[in-house]
Parts: C-alpha cells; structure tokens; sequence
C-alpha cells in the first residue's frame, strides 16, 4: 500500500512497513532511475524506518550504486583502511566470504572514527543458495524501552569505541600500515574515540544508543569490571526480539540504513558457500550526546 515516508506527509513512497515503527520494504521503484522526488523520499523515510529493503534491483552495478548513493547523500571511501582489490570502485566496500569478508557481530558500521558514516547501502552481488540473512535493530526503540533509571545512567556515560579490534592486525600487516584515505586523512594507526552511549539523532531528536560489541572497547570512568556489566546488559536489551528486524537475502536486493540508529548482523551459517555484498556509506556527522 501507498503510505507516508514521515509523519509530515509528503512525498509519498509505496512501502510496506515491517514493525510499527521500524523497517519497510519499499515497492516499485529503481534506483538507478529514481527521481528526485522518490530519492528525497527514501532519505525521510530512513530517518522515520531506519531500514528499508527494495527488490528487483538487478540492474545496479557498483557504478550506479555510487551515483545513487551520491544522489542521497556524500559517499565516503569505501572503508578507512580495507583494500577491496582491483577493479572495485574505492567508494565500494567489498564483504567477500572467500577473503575473510565477514560481519559476524553486532556493530554500527564505522563508528571507530570520529564521524562515523551516516547511512549505509548494501547490494547483494552473490549469494548462497541459503543462509546468510542480515538483522538490524532499532537503537531508538531500545533506548526507550530501557526502565527510567538505567536511561538516565545512560544519558551520562560516554564509551570508548577502537578500530584495532577488528582490523589493527589487517591494517599493519596487509596493508603495510597505509590505509585508505577517509576525510581527508590516510589512515596509518587506528586511533581509539569517545562518543556519547546514547545519541541524539540529528534529523529527528530521538535518542538512540550508540554502543556495539564490534567496536566498542569500554566505557569511560568506571572499573573494567563494571564497563562490562554496563555493555552487556546494553547489548542484550538492544538485541531483543522486538527491537529487530530480519531480511533474507534474493537476488537484485538492497537494503538501506540509518547508521545513527540502527546495528547490524550478518549471519555465517552458509559454510563455505559463496556471498559476497558490496556496501557504500555516506558521511556522517560527530555524534552528539543528551548533555552536549
């Protein structure tokens, strides 16, 4: 059915929402072909959905996965120190599972920097014949469900989020040290940032918590112990049932999220199948706390 993208109005996209307040599948359009109008749509409509899946997008190739993604926002680099080998455009991030191209862990992509991008796009190049769905939730929907006083505790913490956990070794040793150049700065070392734990969203206000056991290391101010008590409650409340949404891959699928509100999983349980997924993101601002 045909359905506001926001709760302004207009524009105007066909979608069919997945949850209440998170996730939709939007119908009959092509990217590659998309009007000004249906872009601006999609962007509002990620703020308000967080995820969105559109099929029947075989006819995206990474050229015009760029030139769309340029249309909804600035594309970045394909990732801050990842080399996706010859002939995949420097804006594309390839996850190839015959090189180790995995996302076996919940994570926010990118947020070991200090603008951690803002939205992503993901294209399925191969895939398994089974196997290999992706999950996100909903930061916003969990930070609000978190009981008054743990919000409140949350409200004031800020965390330690390292890139070297997860690509430290790659950096240094398959990529002698020289990364990719990612806002204006090639990256040799993977300097470790603070961000707030929750975050307010820039577009809509709402609050969202900003932590992920991809990339975060610890929270700031309190013992080792404690920072992990804190994180693993977070991350079980984040990754509760009904603050997820679950996409089975087809071929010619996209999906599309809102970086600053939303984790992600890919599942490994297809052996030693074939996926690959091609990623680009776009640039991000530096997140902002309830106290700032």
């Amino acid at each position: 059915m045909t359905l506001e993208t926001g709760r302004s109005a207009s524009p105007r996209l066909p979608l069919t929402p997945l949850g209440p307040d998170f996730g939709a599948e939007i119908h009959g359009i092509d990217l590659a072909r998309a009007t000004d109008e249906e872009v601006a749509a999609l962007r509002t409509a990620l703020v308000e959905y967080k995820v969105l899946f559109v099929r029947g997008q075989e006819g995206l190739d990474d050229a015009t996965q760029i030139e769309f993604g340029r249309r909804l926002g600035e594309v970045t680099a394909g990732h801050p120190v990842h080399d996706s080998g010859a002939g995949v455009p420097p804006e594309v991030y390839a996850l190839d599972s015959q090189d180790g191209g995995f996302s076996d862990v919940w994570h926010t992509d990118v947020t070991f920097v200090p603008r951690p991008p803002a939205i992503s796009v993901l294209r399925a190049v191969v895939l398994p014949p089974n196997g290999g769905d992706t999950t996100w939730a909903d930061s916003q929907l969990a930070y609000e469900s978190l009981s008054p006083g743990l919000r409140t505790l949350a409200d004031s913490l800020t965390a330690v989020h390292d890139g070297n956990r997860a690509f430290g070794y790659y950096l240094a040793q398959r990529r002698q040290g020289r990364g990719n150049r990612w806002e204006g700065e090639v990256f040799t070392e993977l300097t470790p940032v603070e961000h707030p734990v929750v975050r307010v969203h820039p577009e809509s206000g709402r609050k969202g918590l900003f932590v992920n056991p991809g990339f975060t290391s610890h929270i700031v101010g309190v013992s080792e112990y404690e920072s992990r008590g804190l994180l693993d409650i977070l991350y079980a409340h984040l990754t509760k049932p009904e603050h997820l949404v679950r996409h089975r891959w087809r071929p010619g699928d996209v999906a599309l999220w809102d970086n600053r509100s939303t984790a992600h999983y890919a599942n490994r349980d297809y052996g030693d199948r074939h996926r690959v997924m091609h990623r680009i993101t776009l640039r991000g601002d530096r997140p902002r706390g309830t106290e700032d």
